[in-house]
């Protein structure tokens, strides 16, 4: 049983990768998708921006629609898609048919990480959720973080085609592989979509949902324009930029295993030290990211907590809050994560217009002082002591 459900884990995090890559990989490629087409690199942005905010609109709904359908047959439809429209990708020569094929995946980005969460929550015993969800989330990090070099590296390298067809091959790979090793998966209790909908009633869902946008855009204020920073404030060459940016990915991963550790041991600290130190991280980084070793130093342990957040805390809050509704809950999760990122992104680059880019660390600052406010808030309401009289409940 261990074996099955140890690969199980495996399929579903190259499939979190395959999926992931797809949506951030282009980022890599932007100027040469600008040359291809003979735009600008900024209207080639939007296959990035427009992914982003297609996954945040489907986040609560498509995992919701799908909720009741064998979710074999479920994963294996989305990475059919995903492999269509990576194909598409790689021959069309019109901008607004690479668009679309970006944009119809994208409606079907959450359900499969929703369902890759969920499968192997459910996988486990109870304790060991967060441990094995924290697996899974090395697919997401890698797909953040190694997605955009590994593309660009294979387009600079070959050519732009066989950058697109990389993600095409991922994701064909993990369906032949859900195809013949991932077991039929039928929905023993299908929870009616009123039953899921109604988790909104809680005001825990939703004190949940704005410190999970506030906890990414603390990030991704930042790391949105980590390059740029490293450039102008720190002054960095080219190549240690890319070794500073290899830095954060590989610490982001880690982090991903350690924070899914301590949630297994004890959530409650969790949730409110990995903020608390990432904002002593900021600090520092604000007053000597100008010099070259601390700052190699401070991405090492700004990754770590990063990863942490990003992945396994922001998803912990929100499915904890909703436990009886987890595809939808999990849907949420991935809505409000690009919800977070595209409002950092956006004061982020407000911020830098406004005073300059070694003052985008504000932005992190500031995100994180209201996200601690909101999670001290649902710790008091979230209390252990409600949630045992609750799990007593309900075992009765």
């Amino acid at each position: 049983m261990t074996k099955r459900n140890n690969l199980l884990i495996f399929i579903l995090t190259i499939g979190v990768f395959g999926i992931i890559n797809t949506e951030m990989g282009v980022i890599g490629l932007l100027p040469s998708i600008a040359d291809h087409f003979h735009i600008s690199v900024s209207k080639a942005g939007w296959l990035v921006s427009l992914f982003a905010l297609t996954i945040a609109v489907s986040g609560p709904t498509m995992p919701l629609l799908f909720s009741g359908i064998n979710r074999k047959k479920v994963m294996l439809l989305v990475l059919g898609v995903f492999v269509l429209g990576n194909i598409v990708s790689i021959f069309t020569t019109n901008f607004t048919i690479l668009l679309i094929a970006r944009i119809i995946p994208a409606f079907f980005h959450p359900i499969y990480c929703s369902l890759a969460f969920t499968v192997v929550a459910s996988s486990v015993s109870k304790e060991e959720a967060p441990k094995a969800v924290s697996k899974v989330f090395i697919g997401v990090s890698a797909g953040m973080v190694a997605g955009v070099p590994i593309a660009s590296f294979i387009e600079s390298a070959v050519s732009y085609e066989m950058a697109m067809a990389f993600f095409a091959i991922v994701n064909f790979i993990v369906f032949i592989a859900t195809l013949i090793f991932v077991p039929s998966m039928p929905v023993e209790e299908r929870l009616s979509y009123g039953t899921q909908f109604s988790v909104l009633k809680k005001p825990i869902i939703w004190l949940s949902i704005v410190t999970v946008i506030l906890l990414n855009a603390a990030i991704f204020g930042v790391y949105s324009y980590f390059v740029e920073y490293l450039k102008t404030v720190t002054n960095m060459s080219p190549n240690t930029i890319s070794l500073t940016l290899f830095i954060f990915g590989g610490a982001s991963i880690i982090g991903n295993i350690v924070a899914g550790r301590l949630l297994t041991h004890s959530a409650i600290k969790s949730v409110v030290s990995f903020p608390l130190l990432l904002g002593a991280v900021y600090i520092i980084l604000f007053f000597t990211g100008q010099f070259t070793v601390p700052m190699a130093i401070i991405t090492l342990i700004w990754g770590i907590l990063a990863g942490g957040i990003m992945a396994n805390i922001n998803q912990y809050l929100i499915v904890s809050s909703a436990p009886e509704a987890p595809d939808f809950a999990n849907g949420l999760f991935i809505s409000s994560c690009n919800v977070g990122t595209t409002l950092g992104a956006a004061v982020g680059g407000l911020f830098i217009s406004q005073m300059g880019t070694q003052y985008v660390v504000l932005v992190g600052i500031l995100s994180l002082i209201l996200s601690l406010v909101t999670i001290l808030l649902r710790n008091y309401m979230y209390s252990p002591t409600e949630k045992l009289s609750k799990s007593a409940l309900a075992r009765d």
